[in-house]
């Protein structure tokens, strides 16, 4: 399966400069946050393929007027040709704003969607907009990452996870691709990236296994 990611800028490539032979052999496209409606909505339009996304710190405008033709997973596991993708969205909150959280508030966001993780025995991709901790985020507050994501992570070990919100010319933090000590793939999907996903990767967790892990040992 190729997936298309997208993420914190606009693609003149896709947009000004669209082209439906881009989109040849893509068979999923996720976008992780802070791109505007109008983007997505076009894409959506020109293309027949299936969008997600999970709103970025910048996507206010997301509460009155969602990307049309998009599907929004934050909170939420979505199945895509029986790959379980669990969304995320939101940043470290620095103001006041509907997708900014503290590390305890990410924490209870996750608390609530615990019960649908163990219903799908785990899942294969985590969707976010912000990184972890300490893995590809910047010291400061507004690029920060969270602790629980990486904590996710290594209790549920899926296949892959997508961010945003760290640009590539932010400096040397930027990477397009890190391996977490879970197993696995962090990829950044600032502006435009594809990659194949690699079913040979999946993790699917007993339910009993899972239960101990996110009720017991850690939420």
């Amino acid at each position: 399966m190729k997936i298309l990611v997208i993420a914190d800028i606009e693609s003149k490539s896709l947009w000004d400069n669209f082209a439906p032979e881009k989109f040849d052999g893509i068979d999923l496209i996720i976008s992780c946050g802070d791109l505007c409606a109008d983007y997505l909505e076009f894409i959506a339009t020109m293309v027949p393929i299936t969008i997600l996304y999970v709103p970025g710190n910048h996507d206010t405008k997301y509460t009155e007027t969602p990307p049309g033709g998009c599907e929004c997973i934050d909170g939420d596991i979505y199945t895509f040709r029986g790959v379980r993708i669990l969304g995320l969205g939101g940043s470290m909150k620095y103001k006041r704003g509907p997708f900014m959280y503290t590390e305890k508030e990410m924490k209870r966001k996750i608390r609530r969607v615990k019960r649908k993780i163990i219903r799908n025995s785990g899942f294969d991709i985590l969707v976010t907009h912000a990184p972890v901790k300490d893995f590809g985020d910047m010291p400061d507050l507004p690029h920060r990452g969270f602790k629980c994501f990486g904590k996710l992570l290594e209790l549920c070990r899926p296949s892959y996870m997508i961010h945003g919100h760290v640009h590539a010319n932010y400096g040397s933090k930027f990477a397009r691709m890190r391996e977490y000590t879970s197993g696995t793939t962090i990829i950044n999907a600032y502006e435009k990236y594809i990659f194949e996903y690699d079913e040979t990767k999946r993790v699917e967790l007993k339910k009993s296994e899972l239960f101990k892990k996110l009720f017991m040992k850690f939420w």
